[in-house]
C-alpha cells in the first residue's frame, strides 16, 4: 500500500503504532477477550486507562497535584461555555484577546454567561498577526487566549505575563513545544488535531481557580462535579480518551515535548523555507507569528491551482487544501506526521516550480 501523507487539518495523524494498539484494543482489551468499545467504564481494567491518561498529561506537563485533569465531550466549542461558567464571577468580568475564528466563538459564548470585554482582536487585518503590547485588566476574572490559529495559521511565541489567571485554548498545538505550564490556571484542547481522535477534550484546570463564582452551577457543566467524580461524572468518550492515552505514551516513550519540539521545528522551518525561496508561493501571515502546526500559503497564480493540484495528489499527499474562509492550501505539521512527508510536499512544490516558473 503507497503511504499517504497526511497533513490533514484535523481530525489529524496519528502514530502508526498507535492506530495499531487501538485497532487491536477493539478486539482484544487488555487480555480480556473483549473490545474496549463494550466493556464497562467503572471495570478496573478501563479506571487504570482514565487513571494513567490524567496523570501522564500532569507529568509531560510538569505540574503537580495542585492541577487536576480531566477528559470531556463537546469537543473544545464546549468549552467555550464551560470556562466563563466556572470561572466568570456573577457580577465579574473576563478578558478575551481574539485571534481567529474560535477565539470569537468562544467571545461569543462567554459574553451569554456575563461581562466579557476583547482587549486585543487582530480581526482589523483578517487574523493575519498576533496582537501584542496589550493591556490586561488586573480587576478581570481571567484572560483567555488561543495559543494557535488552525483557519488562518497564526501561533503564539509567547505567552502574555498575566496578572490574573491565564486560560488557553491550545487545541492545534498541545504538547507540540515546552511551555511554563504553571503559567496557566486552564489549559484545555480537542483531542483531534494532536493528541488522539475525535470525540474527547482535554482540560487541565488549576483547583484553587474554582467555587468562586457566586452562583448555582448545573453539575454536568461543573468542573467540581467531573473533579470529584474521576472524570467519570457520566460515562466517558472510552475510545478517544485510551487512543489519547496511547499518543501521550508514545510521546513520551520517544523523548517527550523536548524531543517533538526539535523535529517539529525542522518540519516548520523546511516547508516555510520553500514557500519563501520559491517564486510560485506566499505565505498568508507576518513571519514572526506563523504557526509551527498550520502552515497556510497561496500561489501568486491561481490559473495553476488544477495543476498543482494534480501533482501533490500524484505524491499520495492528502489534506492539504486550505480552510474555505481563507482558501489556498494549508499543511498541518502536527506531532504524528514525519519529517519525511514534509519534504516529499517541498519537493513537489520544487517541481511545480521547474515546470511552470
Amino acid at each position: 500500500m503507497n503511504k499517504v501523507h497526511n497533513f490533514s487539518a484535523g481530525p489529524g495523524i496519528l502514530p502508526a503504532e498507535v492506530l495499531k494498539q487501538a485497532s487491536e484494543a477493539c478486539i482484544n482489551f487488555d487480555n480480556m477477550n473483549l473490545s474496549l468499545l463494550e466493556i464497562s467504564h467503572r471495570s478496573k481494567n478501563y479506571e487504570k486507562v482514565m487513571d494513567e491518561a490524567r496523570s501522564i498529561v500532569k507529568e509531560l506537563f510538569e505540574v503537580g497535584d495542585e492541577y487536576e485533569v480531566l477528559y470531556l465531550g463537546g469537543g473544545a466549542s464546549m468549552q467555550f461555555a464551560m470556562i466563563p461558567y466556572n470561572l466568570l464571577r456573577e457580577n465579574g468580568t473576563a478578558a478575551y484577546v481574539n485571534t481567529g475564528v474560535w477565539a470569537s466563538k468562544a467571545i461569543k459564548e462567554a459574553k451569554m454567561i456575563g461581562n466579557t470585554n476583547v482587549i486585543a482582536s487582530s480581526e482589523d487585518k483578517k487574523f493575519t498577526y498576533i496582537p501584542k503590547g496589550y493591556d490586561i485588566p488586573k480587576d478581570a476574572d481571567y484572560l483567555h487566549i488561543t495559543s494557535n490559529n488552525t483557519i488562518y495559521g497564526t501561533q503564539l511565541k509567547q505567552f502574555p505575563k498575566s496578572p490574573i489567571p491565564l486560560v488557553c485554548d491550545m487545541s492545534s498545538d498541545i504538547f507540540s513545544r515546552k511551555i511554563n505550564a504553571k503559567d496557566f490556571d486552564v489549559i484545555y484542547a480537542g483531542a483531534q488535531k494532536n493528541m488522539g481522535p475525535a470525540g474527547s477534550t482535554m482540560i487541565m484546570v488549576k483547583k484553587d481557580a474554582l467555587g468562586k463564582t457566586g452562583r448555582k452551577m448545573l453539575s454536568m457543566l461543573d468542573y467540581q462535579v467531573h473533579i470529584k467524580g474521576g472524570s467519570m461524572y457520566n460515562t466517558p468518550p472510552v475510545f478517544p480518551i485510551y487512543v489519547s492515552l496511547l499518543t501521550l505514551q508514545w510521546l513520551k516513550k520517544n523523548g517527550g515535548i523536548a524531543w517533538i519540539e526539535k523535529i517539529n521545528q525542522q518540519k516548520a522551518d523546511l516547508l516555510y523555507n520553500e514557500i519563501d525561496r520559491n517564486a510560485l508561493f506566499f505565505g498568508t501571515v507576518e513571519k514572526e507569528d506563523r504557526s509551527n502546526m498550520n502552515v497556510c500559503f497561496l500561489l501568486h497564480k491561481q490559473e495553476l491551482e488544477a495543476e498543482f493540484d494534480k501533482l501533490w495528489k500524484e505524491a499520495n499527499i492528502s489534506g492539504i487544501r486550505g480552510h474555505r474562509d481563507v482558501g489556498g492550501y494549508r499543511a498541518s505539521l502536527y506531532n504524528a506526521l514525519p519529517l519525511e512527508s514534509v519534504q516529499v510536499l517541498v519537493d513537489v512544490m520544487k517541481e511545480f516550480e521547474k515546470k511552470f516558473a
